[in-house]
């Protein structure tokens, strides 16, 4: 992450810098769900709904805005500091309205659309964030960064993202495909479809999600459907291997089982649509090299 915040000024300077800011510096953006955010100034006081949120207002420049989090915003560790406002499906509304926030960014497919309703009703700014693709992500930062006037700091930032982007693709952009299951739950089994963020990184590294054409975006599978398809690998979105794949061992008739092409990435990095995805990313990539090669 330290690649994406070079030369960015430490928390104490960027909070004199957000503290210097003109009062009456009105900003507005379009957020993910199309909907222009308007503040009559900088933000002040933000609270994340979202773990990705998190990371997108740091990477933007803006932490020191930050007055809450939703639970499991773990990165970076300034956020595990911050009060919690409950869980991304479960959240307390009464806490996040006593931290008087002047913008609330929120997970469009995550958080409770009731939740994010009744808070536009009360009258708070809602930034809703819901980045589908690689461009998302870099515009992600410059929008927070206007929201939060921190524009240089979120212009760098996605910069870089670009331009690490950019190498990855040059790099693995002619690799052989390989047809890929991508396991983000085992009870139920779940996969994400081709709309989700992770589906652009395997495109990126050449593999192909095997339900990329399913509607929901995190749908239910059965195992009679992954057998069907027979992918060339089965990759978890796991840090315990044995768990997370152990039982596709029993179907030695599979590609990936006999080719030995079961593998697990760190899902908090692949999963969240923030900077840090590139980092899973590359290592997709390298797993996917694995699975051509037998390497």
């Amino acid at each position: 992450m330290r690649r994406f915040i070079k030369g960015v000024c430490s928390l104490g300077c960027l909070s004199a810098a957000l503290l210097a800011l003109p009062a009456s510096a009105s900003v507005s953006v379009v957020d993910d769900a199309g909907r222009t955010v308007t503040l009559a100034a900088p933000a002040r006081r933000i609270v994340s709904l979202a773990p990705h949120a998190t990371e997108l207002v740091y990477a933007s420049g803006a932490g020191a805005a930050l007055v809450g989090v939703s639970e499991y915003s773990t990165y970076p560790p300034e956020a595990g500091k911050l009060p919690s406002v409950g869980g991304v499906s479960a959240l307390d509304l009464e806490r996040v309205l006593a931290l008087k926030p002047d913008l609330v960014v929120v997970w469009g497919s995550g958080n409770s659309a009731t939740q994010i309703a009744r808070l536009r009703q009360i009258g708070v700014p809602v930034f809703e964030s819901e980045p589908r693709n690689f461009d998302m992500v870099a515009t992600s930062l410059e929008r927070l960064a206007i929201l939060g006037g921190t524009d240089v700091i979120g212009r760098e930032a996605a910069s870089a993202f670009r331009n690490r982007l950019s190498t990855l693709e040059t790099t693995y952009r002619h690799r052989p495909t390989v047809s890929v299951f991508y396991q983000i739950w085992r009870t139920p089994l779940m996969t994400l479809n081709g709309d989700h963020l992770v589906s652009s990184g395997l495109q990126l590294c050449g593999g192909r999600n095997i339900f990329a054409d399913l509607p929901q975006l995190a749908p239910t599978v059965g195992i009679e459907a992954v057998l069907k398809a027979d992918p060339d690998a089965i990759i978890a979105s796991s840090g315990a291997k044995d768990d997370a794949l152990q039982h596709w061992r029993r179907f030695d008739g599979m590609r990936a089982v006999k080719r030995g092409n079961l593998y697990t990435v760190n899902g908090e990095l692949m999963n969240r649509a923030a900077p840090r995805v590139l980092d899973g990313v590359e290592a997709l990539c390298k797993v996917l090299e694995k699975a051509r090669t037998g390497k």
